[in-house]
């Protein structure tokens, strides 16, 4: 890691001072973003310049496609520019034309990285604002050659500027990019355990992100391949639905040499653009709680069709969370494990989920059956609480599961839980609803009990202990003790059944005649009315007239409504009408005849 990323990243991000007044501070990444990109790919083919324009030249005649393998070769990279000019050479007069032309010139790849940027908006509001000139003049002034900042260290500038975007923007910034300390934690996580085979000379692996937002995981992964091995070759591969995120995750695997055709647009679940491909390493931070009932018909279309041919054949979650379903498309792209073929490597797998595919769902749902085949296929490894508080747009608690086909010896049949909810640094400073971080020296903590694979008792943290209280106040509440632990169990123990036990209907009942007495009166709001009228009228009826108001109808309407003025006028219709005293009736009828059965069995 090179010492001056950070200045590199602070001097470019200077470009807000310039856009600030007439653009939002959310914006200003959308604006630095892709002219740091631009910048960045006019310095590396600036050498080849020259060869490409001569090459552009003499293909001139054939379509874009058929020169483009050539203008790929004259320029040694994974894009081109067929454009004499450069951002030093766009003059003041017409920039803005000069500059979305130089910008059209670009091969197809990078064309589309400013296209999903917007950036013919973005500059046209700079033109507007008399802004355009300056910030071209800025950019052009910054040296982003690769003899001054190579190809690892400028992923590292990008990485930055994105960091700094997100912060800015925070009230979006948690649907497409994780924060660094959880990205640093699970990636050394899933990547720990194959440290020894990562420093092979000439070894190739590949990593996988199918929620690949702003390309947080796939650089994460990079980098900790790199510092292990420089000379290993890490191969990124991704999706992303979100086009500006897509824009940014496809400029920053540019930047860093990679080739971005491996890099999709679309969404990861109902059209997998990488279907035929498998993976070493995949890291995922897919959306919580969010409903796929939108993409229903094509998932459970593929469930029922495939089954386990296809990537969801253990069961469908319910409509309200698809989190179960990237875990399940992240299993169907494990890469096979036989530990006699080197080509067969297992994969391994760390996913970031809430709660919800940890408890939600009784025995035999379709979160159950999902469970159920991880275990029974023993592939968990770890589950990793984390704190809560921890993402941009989000403070509930999260969980890191680490899932892999090529578990160790000691492993075999068995979960760790690791809970790490209390290893945490309060921030200065809340970006969105993360006002909680983890520390170096905590992640540390966390990687080395999961490598260590051994039990550690609950104890408390050497750290200060939290009380409830907020806004600075004191507060009576006791504090929190912060806590520390991991449990190992057998994958077995996790497993349970549903059982309904029947058995015959037992009843006890009894006939008193206080019990029949009420049956002559509807249960309810009518109950003490009908009393009332049955005491007052009552007398006089016959089998023939019995609940017959039609000759007192008004007389019996006024003591109701005198006794009982709550009434409305339908209870009242209701109250009045005969049907209701005779349905009464027999029913009276039926429980004195079952009363007279009882008490003729007891004697």
């Amino acid at each position: 890691m090179t010492p001056n990323f950070s200045q590199t990243a602070a001097y470019i991000w200077n470009l807000a001072d310039l856009l600030r007044g007439d653009f939002k501070q959310s914006q200003y990444g959308r604006i630095i973003l892709p002219f740091t990109v631009l910048r960045r790919l006019e310095c590396v083919l600036e050498a080849t310049k020259n060869k490409v324009l001569k090459e552009s030249e003499k293909q001139a005649k054939q379509s874009e496609a058929g020169r483009e393998k050539f203008l790929l070769r004259a320029a040694g990279q994974q894009f081109y520019n067929t454009s004499p000019m450069d951002l030093s050479k766009l003059g003041s007069s017409d920039i803005k034309s000069n500059l979305l032309k130089y910008v059209e010139s670009f091969s197809k790849d990078a064309r589309e990285i400013f296209a999903h940027f917007r950036f013919d908006e973005f500059v046209t509001q700079l033109n507007e604002a008399n802004l355009l000139f300056k910030v071209v003049k800025k950019v052009a002034a910054t040296d982003l050659h690769p003899e001054v900042i190579g190809n690892y260290e400028m992923g590292l500038v990008f990485e930055e500027l994105i960091r700094r975007f997100a912060e800015s923007s925070n009230e979006t910034a948690g649907e497409h990019f994780t924060p660094r300390d959880i990205v640093r934690l699970t990636t050394s996580l899933v990547f720990m355990e194959d440290d020894e085979v990562l420093r092979d000379p000439g070894i190739i692996r590949t990593i996988y992100d199918p929620t690949a937002g702003t390309g947080g995981f796939l650089s994460s992964g990079m980098e900790y391949v790199h510092e292990l091995n420089p000379e290993a070759v890490m191969r990124a591969f991704g999706q992303e639905l979100n086009a500006e995120s897509y824009a940014i995750c496809k400029a920053d695997m540019l930047i860093k040499g990679q080739d971005v055709s491996r890099i999709k647009l679309g969404n990861t679940l109902s059209d997998d653009q990488l279907y035929v491909d498998k993976f070493d390493y995949m890291l995922s931070n897919p959306p919580f709680g969010v409903d796929w009932k939108k993409i229903e018909e094509a998932i459970s279309a593929e469930n029922k069709v495939k089954g386990f041919d296809g990537r969801f054949g253990p069961g469908l979650p319910r409509v309200s969370d698809g989190s179960l379903l990237f875990l399940m498309h992240l299993l169907s792209k494990m890469r096979d494990y036989d530990s006699s073929d080197k080509d067969k490597n297992g994969g391994r797998i760390g996913i970031i989920l809430n709660g919800s595919p940890l408890f939600t769902g009784g025995a035999g749902s379709g979160e159950s059956e999902i469970r159920r085949f991880i275990l029974e296929h023993d592939l968990l490894e770890a589950i990793v609480a984390l704190p809560t508080d921890m993402f941009y747009n989000t403070g509930i608690s999260t969980y890191i599961w680490v899932l892999s086909n090529k578990k160790s010896r000691a492993r075999k049949g068995k979960v760790q839980l690791i809970n790490a909810v209390h290893l945490y640094q309060k921030m200065r400073k809340s970006l969105g609803s993360k006002r909680q971080y983890i520390g170096d020296d905590d992640i540390a903590l966390i990687t080395r009990t999961f490598g260590a694979f051994e039990a550690v008792e609950t104890h408390s943290l050497d750290k200060e202990e939290e009380a409830t209280s907020t806004r600075g106040r004191p507060s009576s509440k006791k504090a929190d003790k912060r806590v520390f632990g991991c449990k190992i169990f057998r994958s077995h123990e996790f497993g349970y059944r549903r059982i309904t036990i029947e058995r015959p209907l037992r009843l006890s009942v009894q006939f008193t005649e206080e019990r029949l007495a009420s049956l002559r009166f509807e249960n309810g709001a009518l109950s003490a009315p009908m009393q009332k009228l049955y005491e007052s009228f009552g007398g006089d009826w016959k089998d023939k007239t019995y609940g017959d108001f039609s000759d007192v109808e008004a007389e019996a309407r006024s003591l109701t409504k005198a006794d009982f003025p709550d009434l409305k006028e339908k209870q009242i219709q209701d109250l009045l009408n005969r049907k209701l005293w005779l349905a009464q009736k027999e029913l009276l009828g039926k429980g004195q005849a079952l009363a007279k059965v009882q008490r003729s069995r007891l004697t």
